[in-house]
Order: C-alpha cells, then sequence, then structure tokens
C-alpha cells in the first residue's frame, strides 16, 4: 500500500507539472501572437518566452496550429465558464435558465473575444480552426434541446412557434457571429448584449404564465 501510495503521489505531482508547463507555453505563445502575429510567433521564439526546450513545445503541442487551438478552447471554457454551467443543471425555471444562457453566450465570447479575432483572421492558414468550430456549434445546437424541454415541460413554450423552432432560434442567437457583430462592430458593451439577448430569448421562446385571480368572497365560500 504505501508504494502504490507513493507512486500516486509522483504520479500527481507529474501530472501537475505537466500542466503547468502546457499552460506556460499556451500563455507564452499567447502573448507573442497577440504582440507579433501568428506568423512571427515561432516555435523557436514561443519556447524562449515560455522558458521550455523546443522540442519540449513539440512534445506538448505538436503544432503551432494546435498552440493556437487550445488558446481558443481555454478562453472560451475556463473556470467561469465551468461555474456557469453549474449554475445551470440546478436551474429548473425555464426562464432563469434563457437567462443563464444569455450569461454564459455573454461569458464564452468575452472570453475568446482577443483569441476569435486571431480566428477569424487566421483561418486561411488554419482551416482545421474552422472544422472545430463547426464541431462546437453542433454540440451547441445539441445542448440547446434541454433548455427547450424544460419550456415544453413547464408549459412555456410559445404556442406559435415549434420545438424544432424554438431550438434553432437559441442556436441562432447565441452564435458568434451575432456578438461579433453588435459588440465588436457595433461597439455594445458586453453587458448591454447580455441583457438585450436574454430578453430577446424571452420574448422570442416563452409565453407568460398564466396568473390565478384571486378568488371573490362567494367563491371562496363555495369551495368551503
Amino acid at each position: 500500500m504505501a508504494k502504490k501510495s507513493i507512486r500516486s503521489y509522483y504520479s500527481l505531482v507529474r501530472s501537475k507539472q505537466a500542466d503547468e508547463t502546457r499552460a506556460r507555453i499556451a500563455g507564452a505563445a499567447r502573448k507573442l501572437i497577440l504582440n507579433r502575429g501568428f506568423e512571427s510567433a515561432t516555435i523557436e521564439a514561443i519556447a524562449r518566452e515560455a522558458k521550455v526546450a523546443v522540442p519540449t513545445v513539440y512534445a506538448v503541442f505538436g503544432s503551432k496550429r494546435r498552440i493556437l487551438t487550445e488558446l481558443v478552447e481555454r478562453a472560451a471554457f475556463g473556470p467561469v465558464f465551468q461555474k456557469l454551467i453549474g449554475e445551470a443543471e440546478g436551474l429548473t425555471d425555464p426562464v432563469a435558465r434563457l437567462r443563464l444562457t444569455a450569461r454564459i453566450a455573454r461569458q464564452i465570447y468575452e472570453g475568446e473575444r482577443s483569441e476569435s479575432e486571431l480566428l477569424r483572421k487566421a483561418r486561411v492558414v488554419i482551416p482545421e480552426l474552422a472544422a472545430r468550430e463547426e464541431e462546437r456549434n453542433c454540440g451547441r445546437y445539441d445542448a440547446h434541446c434541454i433548455t427547450i424541454d424544460y419550456l415544453v415541460r413547464s408549459g412555456r413554450l410559445n404556442p406559435a412557434i415549434s420545438m424544432q423552432e424554438a431550438r434553432d432560434i437559441l442556436w441562432a442567437f447565441t452564435a458568434r457571429d451575432l456578438f461579433r457583430l453588435l459588440v465588436v462592430e457595433r461597439k455594445w458593451s458586453v453587458k448591454r448584449y447580455e441583457e438585450w439577448l436574454a430578453d430577446a430569448l424571452v420574448s422570442a421562446l416563452t409565453v407568460k404564465q398564466k396568473q390565478k385571480s384571486p378568488k371573490t368572497p362567494a367563491q371562496a365560500g363555495k369551495a368551503r
């Protein structure tokens, strides 16, 4: 048992060291790419900035393209994103889930904003990033079915649209392109984007919950 515990300890230490090295390389690459551009941030320059050997960079990532892919992933799905997802899992109110969906969209796109602009400019030299973006869009579409199911089960789905249409609307409204158009191109604040998106989703997808009318004294007497 003692030997097993020692092996587990050293395994954890090595794993932590590997994660720290990976993060240091990614951080160095991000700094250089933002300051110098994608082409000028060579593997050798990244290694120098991260204070590691060139073979280490290749061993960890394999290529500069994979480093850039990881930068986008880290920016989009970091600790704050994970916390918001945890909050979503505990929500049963469909309207609250829609508003939290707007907050999640803001967090993803705000967090990756610099990397997103890099992504747009780098697509001609990094075609696999476009394919990765397509995968993420598909995953986002699949994930939205949970929120739509909540709307249906609670009787809050707008009767003027089908479940399929509701899912399509939710997917389209939470797309990166809409964030880019409003925040990057039209200079909206991210706070205004989130508020508008939350209101737009609730308005488009839900029907107001019917409130029970208070009983008149006569009705109350009959009930007794």
